[in-house]
């Protein structure tokens, strides 16, 4: 997507066997393997990546958007629907409050606003960036809905494709 337009640009979807069963906390061993493909194939240079889940909001401060940061050396941001880990005080219910994520003692990210009367999300460092640019950055992305427009249309994107899918494996064509 363009930023600050929010235009799509260009849409890929790919897929791979998946090898690592779903664990809460794993989803990087489970999801890597295919965007790490899909990054490499793409021509056009990327100046921001968003995950939906966690960079170091995490149990071991390494979610999918820390772990593929480092893989790929890129400014990579966290946004999940849901904590993983650590303590928060709800923000006020207007759009842009946040607070701080704490877990261990230490500060792992923020819970955000992006609407008023809806459930905050989660925005944590991923890689080559900081806190207070990644909160603006997923606020900036929010427009009418609570989730960032391209976590959005990338899960409107993959739930379209696999309705496909699986309409084409069930009339047998594949």
């Amino acid at each position: 997507m363009n930023f600050p337009t929010l235009e799509v640009i260009h849409t890929k979807v790919k897929t791979n066997p998946i090898s690592f069963p779903y664990v809460p906390g794993y989803l990087s061993f489970r999801e890597a393997p295919v965007l790490l493909d899909l990054i490499a194939e793409i021509k056009e240079t990327i100046d921001v990546y968003i995950f939906d889940g966690h960079g170091q909001a995490h149990p071991r401060g390494l979610g999918i958007a820390a772990h593929i940061g480092v893989w790929i050396d890129r400014p990579c941001v966290g946004c999940a629907k849901k904590k993983l880990v650590g303590d928060y005080d709800q923000p006020d219910n207007r759009r842009g409050a946040y607070g701080a994520l704490i877990y261990k003692g230490q500060m792992i990210g923020s819970v955000l606003r992006t609407k008023p009367g809806v459930k905050p999300v989660f925005v944590s460092i991923g890689h080559r960036t900081n806190l207070p640019e990644s909160i603006d950055l997923i606020l900036s992305c929010c427009t009418k809905y609570r989730i960032p427009e391209p976590l959005r249309q990338a899960h409107q994107l993959v739930t379209a494709y696999r309705k496909e899918l699986e309409e084409t494996l069930s009339n047998g064509k594949y």
